[in-house]
C-alpha cells in the first residue's frame, strides 16, 4: 500500500499516518527526516543535501526525489509506505510518477483531509488562551498568525495537487471534521474498497490481537460459569418437579393397590354368596325328593283305609 496524506496543516495528517503505520506495518516517509537520516549516512544525495542546507537553501526536487528513491529500496518500506510533506507541488508530483513507473510501483491512493480553515484557526485560537491560562509560554509556530501563513501557502503550492490527482482518479476525500475515530474507520472503509488493503493488512496487530484473545478468553469463561449457574438454578428449580412427580407417582401406585383390593374384596363375597346359594338349592332339592316317598305313602293308607270302611 502506497500512499499520499493531503490537507492543510492542522488537518490531522500526522495522526493518522500514524495509525496508518500501527495498524498495516507500513512506514512513514517524512521528507525532512529523510533528507537528515540520508546526510548522516553520507550517501552521495545526502552530501549533495547537506552541503545545500548548510547554506541556508532549498533543496531541489531532484535531490529529494534522489532520496526518496533510495528510501523506498529499503526492507522496512517493502510493504508499503506514506508519503508525509512529499509532493508539495505539481512538479514534485509528476518526479514522484516518473521515479515510481521507473521501479515499476504504483500509487495506491491520495487521501485528503478536507477542514475547515475557519474551525482551524478557532481551534488555533483557544488552544493558545488555554496555553497563557495555564501560565504556559505559546509555542511560535502554533498561533492564529502563523497558522494564517501556512494556510496561504498551502494554498498557492499545494492545493493544486487536489486537481493534479483527482484527473487521474487517484484522490479520495474524507472529512477531516470528524472525530479522529471516525477519520481513521472512513480512511479504512475506502482503502479497502479500493483493494489497496491485501489480506495480511486487515489483520489486527499484535496488541490487539492479544487483547481479542484475552476477550476471547474471558467470554469463555463467563460463560462456562453462566451456563454452571444456569444448570444449579435448573437442577433447583426442577427439584420441586420431581418431589412432585415422585408423589403423583406414589399416589398412581397406592391407587392401584386400593383397586385391586377392592376388586378383590368384591370378588370374595360374590364367591361366597353364590356358593351359599348353591347349597341351598342343593338342599331343596334334596328334601322335594324325600317329599315324593312320604307322599306315596300317606296316599296309599288313605286308600287302605277306605277300604277297611266299606268292608
Amino acid at each position: 500500500m502506497r500512499l499520499i496524506l493531503l490537507g492543510p496543516p492542522g488537518s490531522g495528517k500526522g495522526t493518522q499516518a500514524q495509525r496508518l503505520v500501527h495498524r498495516h506495518g507500513i512506514v512513514q516517509l517524512s521528507t525532512g527526516e529523510m533528507l537528515r537520516a540520508a546526510a548522516a549516512a553520507g550517501t552521495p544525495v545526502g552530501l549533495q543535501a547537506k552541503e545545500i542546507m548548510s547554506n541556508g537553501g532549498l533543496v531541489p526536487d531532484e535531490v529529494v526525489v534522489g532520496i526518496i528513491a533510495d528510501r523506498i529500496e529499503e526492507p522496512d518500506a517493502k510493504k508499503g509506505f506514506i508519503l508525509d510533506g512529499f509532493p508539495r507541488t505539481v512538479p514534485q508530483a509528476e518526479a514522484l510518477d516518473e521515479l515510481l513507473r521507473k521501479k515499476h510501483l504504483k500509487l495506491d491512493a491520495v487521501v485528503e483531509l478536507r477542514v475547515n480553515e475557519s474551525a482551524l484557526l478557532a481551534r488555533v485560537e483557544k488552544r493558545a488562551e488555554e496555553t497563557r491560562a495555564r501560565g504556559e509560554e505559546v509555542r511560535l509556530d502554533d498561533t492564529p498568525e502563523v497558522l494564517t501563513k501556512r494556510l496561504a501557502q498551502y494554498r498557492s503550492m499545494t492545493e493544486p495537487l487536489i486537481h493534479y490527482y483527482s484527473e487521474r482518479r487517484k484522490l479520495l476525500t474524507v472529512d477531516g471534521m470528524m472525530t479522529i475515530e471516525h477519520v481513521t474507520r472512513e480512511i479504512n472503509r475506502i482503502l479497502t474498497a479500493l483493494g489497496a488493503l491485501e489480506p495480511k493488512e486487515h489483520e489486527e496487530p499484535k496488541s490487539a490481537s492479544k487483547a481479542s484473545k484475552t476477550a476471547k478468553k474471558t467470554a469463555k469463561q463467563t460463560a462456562k460459569k453462566a451456563t454452571k449457574k444456569a444448570a444449579k438454578s435448573a437442577k433447583k428449580a426442577a427439584k420441586p418437579a420431581r418431589k412432585a412427580a415422585k408423589g403423583a407417582s406414589k399416589a398412581v401406585s397406592k391407587t392401584k393397590a386400593a383397586k385391586k383390593a377392592a376388586k378383590k374384596i368384591v370378588k370374595q363375597p360374590a364367591k361366597k354368596t353364590v356358593k351359599k346359594a348353591a347349597k341351598q338349592a342343593a338342599r331343596a332339592a334334596n328334601a322335594r325328593k324325600g317329599a315324593k316317598p312320604a307322599k306315596r305313602l300317606q296316599k296309599s293308607s288313605r286308600k287302605s283305609e277306605l277300604n277297611a270302611r266299606s268292608g
